[in-house]
């Protein structure tokens, strides 16, 4: 009996102890619909493209404009979508949302995917648009491996996901749209709706 007491006071601990260093309010559903505007957004993109197959498109041309706008809806929308619902999550679990983990996992993320940021419009600049799907992909990932230290160990997974992704992507740099899809739209889904049946369902 003095046994299980101990292992369940250690067990106990570890638990608090857990609880203290990850955030557990991420939402899967938001996942899922940062899946579902990435597909949505990427099929515009190819309807954009598509129509002005025989207009070379410049950085100066209103399709490049329109293709930049729906990357920036798209990451709005998702961003947005997320705090709502991690919002709704925290309170629901009687947790805050801005606290030491969440903070932690924030800036753990946000130190690659600007990074990557900064490099892929770098790359726009220069004009090497081919690498510009990948370079996002893989830093994304690199992102999500980093911030999973602080939260689910499930968003790693999506991490070395979007990493192997990108780096096949750089041997096929005229499919990027097709990679981001994949990366962006399906794989947020997938990972997305996992979360929610392995976490939030029966909460």
């Amino acid at each position: 009996m003095e046994a299980n007491k101990n292992l369940q006071d250690i067990e106990y601990i570890k638990n608090m102890m857990n609880k203290s260093t990850q955030f557990i309010s991420l939402s899967g559903m938001a996942g899922v619909l940062a899946g579902v505007y990435a597909l949505v957004g990427a099929f515009y993109v190819n309807f954009l493209i598509e129509s002005h197959a025989y207009e070379y498109i410049t950085l100066e041309s209103t399709t490049f404009r329109l293709i930049v706008a729906t990357a920036f809806i798209v990451l709005f929308l998702s961003l947005i979508t997320a705090y709502i619902l991690t919002v709704r999550k925290a309170k629901k679990m009687g947790e805050k949302v801005w606290n030491p983990s969440s903070r932690r996992l924030v800036m753990n993320f946000a130190i690659p995917l600007f990074t990557g940021g900064i490099f892929a419009l770098l790359l726009l600049k220069n004009g090497h648009y081919g690498l510009i799907s990948p370079v996002v992909l893989i830093f994304y990932g690199l992102a999500c491996v980093n911030a999973s230290k602080y939260t689910f160990r499930d968003v790693r997974y999506l991490g070395i996901t979007e990493i192997i992704l990108g780096l096949i992507a750089i041997e096929f740099s005229g499919y990027g749209l097709h990679f981001w899809v994949v990366g962006f739209g399906i794989c947020h889904i997938f990972y997305g709706a996992f979360m929610y049946f392995k976490y939030e369902r029966n909460s």
